[in-house]
């Protein structure tokens, strides 16, 4: 089993000298921290106990690191929640509780630490202290033992103590993909770049491929130690130094993430919800400026408050959005500390509950707060899957991008989508999942765009697939066009007639007048036989002594494309049906009476009884309808 436990408290509050005392370790590594006697930065020491392998974070208590603090609370366990005896809690005491206990530390133990230094009444009352202060938070009930680390006496109680508190801690999640936040990098002669961090979750190996976030830089993994030991991998939980190749150490900066490759994507934008602190000096208001501490990263950003009011109470929780300043690597559910700019001071905190936020705008609040809460009421991955499809829209998500913003094992996932897919809440449209609201609102839009289309212009066969595709879904994946064109057409409310689209049931309808226009049309490219009009001239004749235009004669000869009644042979040359079925005769005449059975132009226009002027484009056109195919400068009749 592995654990990570840290420390926190006020400064000069022993917690250095404890883990000395319990590890044998300094976890004071800086020459600065030796020679002002206070740790700056965080440090780290390990121990195994009871077949526990417990990596220790030792933590500053002064507030100027605080920022420190943070890097190092964000990714334990268990927390020693460390008071000395002789001064009872202070004002870092109380900051750091409330560090922990917003950071969602599930457990921990109350070490009363520089016991040796008072009497049993002083001792006493520093317990009452401590009690009253945790009263009601993750801490009530939890073991407060006085211990020195002088004299070591108490040390062995909480050794015990450590190794219950460990068997009772909750394991990790393992949803997530590999995340290991970096609160170190430096380099080792002869062995190169060296991170190090609390393992969050996953599994590193020797050799991984896996890149740095929020940068992108593909690394791969050289060595790989705990506790001080060489091994072939690292799981959740662990401390563990990672040897990196392909990136120099001053490429990587503290609150960096070494990830699995591919999977997380850098975000300036997350939804959230957060907590203001009751001792707060004001409440949390839109466009406040304020550092974020998220992981191990610490980054300036603005908040936007989800509420009418524009801002969050002392003592109470709402949604938010939080725009940074700089791109971060952030999972949902992750926990995150806010402090204000300046004077720095903790505020409040919460948790993330989209990753991959889009900017809001006031009129899109209402529809996103009603999104979130969705979001954030959703306990199982399942109905976590379906609240961000639906928080997608229209646009639906693929796989890559639903792993991006759940950050889920692939297998998480699927196990996820599978139910969804199964009550019919989400839709597969080719590669694309969106959800059934959103695909039938689609599908409605369609048949409105169809139906006014019809309305407009009654005579039209339909609109092309293309204009449809552009003016409907021009935003969208192909695959969710293709997916909504098809359920249409297989519930019969739209018929796909070759490239046009039109609602089912409406058939062109013509006026007296449009019928005889249609009838002249028609009659003049009989009469003029194998000789094709020009069409200008066509409509021209057709309405002599008639109200219609030449654009709505231009729709009546539609009619007639779409009927089949005349036949385009180019854009210059068009033919009647019974033309073309008459040319098609001789054509299957020739293929059965001549041997070898291949035609040329001047046998096509001896047969047809045409000039060269269109033996060329009807041949062009026998071709495309595959009726003849081209062979030299002959075709063969299929």
């Amino acid at each position: 089993m592995n654990i990570v436990v840290g420390t926190a408290g006020h400064i000069d509050h022993g917690k250095t000298a404890l883990i000395k005392a319990l590890t044998g370790i300094d976890a004071d590594r800086l020459p600065e921290e030796k020679q002002r006697g206070i740790s700056i930065d965080l440090g780290f020491a390990e121990l195994e106990l009871g077949g526990i392998r417990i990596g220790f974070i030792d933590v500053p208590g002064h507030e100027r690191f605080i920022k420190n603090m943070l890097a190092g609370a964000s990714g334990i366990d268990l927390v020693l929640f460390v008071i000395a005896a002789d001064e009872g809690v202070m004002p870092q005491t109380r900051e750091h509780f409330e560090i922990c206990r917003l950071l969602a530390v599930g457990s921990g133990l109350i070490v009363l630490t520089k016991s040796d230094i008072v009497d049993e009444q002083l001792l006493e009352m520093a317990k009452l202290e401590a009690a009253e202060l945790v009263e009601n938070s993750f801490l009530d009930g939890s073991p407060i033992i006085a211990v020195s680390a002088k004299t070591g006496e108490g040390i062995d109680d909480l050794k015990r103590a450590l190794i219950d508190a460990a068997n009772n801690t909750a394991t990790r999640n393992d949803e997530f993909v590999t995340r290991l936040p970096i609160d170190r990098s430096f380099t080792v002669k002869g062995f190169g770049t060296v991170v190090t961090g609390t393992l969050a979750s996953g599994k590193i190996c020797l050799a991984d491929e896996m890149e740095l976030s929020p940068t992108g830089r593909k690394v791969r993994v050289r060595g790989l130690q705990t506790h001080g030991k060489d091994v072939e991998s690292v799981t959740a939980g662990q401390r563990a130094a990672v040897n990196l190749g392909g990136v120099d150490h001053e490429a990587i900066t503290r609150g960096m993430v070494l990830a699995e490759r591919g999977v997380l994507l850098p975000t300036q934008i997350i939804d959230v919800e957060v907590e203001i602190l009751r001792n707060a000096k004001k409440p949390l208001r839109s466009r406040q400026r304020v550092r974020l501490h998220l992981g191990t990263v610490e980054a300036l950003a603005r908040i936007l408050v989800l509420n009418d009011s524009g801002e969050i109470e002392q003592g109470s929780k709402d949604l938010a959005q939080i725009r940074l300043e700089r791109p971060v690597t952030v999972v949902p559910g992750e926990r995150f500390i806010i402090r204000s700019y300046s004077p720095a001071a903790t505020i409040g905190g919460g948790r993330v509950l989209h990753g991959l936020a889009k900017k809001l705008k006031r009129k899109d609040v209402a529809n996103a707060v009603e999104l979130l809460i969705s979001i954030s009421g959703s306990t199982g991955s399942v109905e976590k899957i379906g609240s961000f499809i639906e928080t997608a829209g229209e646009k639906g998500l693929d796989f890559a991008g639903l792993q991006a913003r759940t950050g889920w094992r692939r297998e998480i996932l699927d196990q996820a989508i599978t139910p969804n897919l199964a009550n019919g809440t989400i839709k597969k449209a080719g590669s694309i999942y969106i959800d059934k609201i959103s695909f039938d609102q689609l599908k409605l839009k369609t048949i409105a765009v169809l139906a006014e289309n019809y309305r407009r212009q009654p005579l039209s066969a339909g609109i092309s697939r293309e204009t449809v595709r552009k003016n409907i879904f021009g935003y969208l994946s192909t695959d969710i066009y293709k997916a909504v064109v098809t359920d249409l057409e297989n519930e019969q409310k739209i018929v796909i007639d070759k490239d046009l689209v039109r609602p089912a049931g409406n058939k062109m309808a013509l006026s007296a007048e449009d019928s005889t226009v249609r009838d002249r049309i028609l009659e003049i490219y009989k009469t003029a036989g194998n000789e094709s009009p020009r069409l200008e001239d066509t409509l021209a004749e057709a309405i002599k002594n008639s109200k219609i235009d030449r654009g709505h004669a231009r729709f009546i000869f539609q009619s007639l494309l779409n009927a089949g009644e005349i036949v385009k042979i180019s854009e210059e040359f068009y033919f009647p049906r019974s033309i073309i079925d008459g040319l098609l005769a001789k054509l299957t005449k020739f293929n059965r009476d001549a041997d070898p059975r291949l035609i040329d132009v001047p046998a096509f226009k001896e047969i047809a009884g045409v000039s060269r002027k269109y033996a060329i484009p009807l041949l062009e056109y026998f071709d495309r309808e595959k009726i003849t195919m081209r062979i030299g400068d002959k075709r063969r009749i299929m």
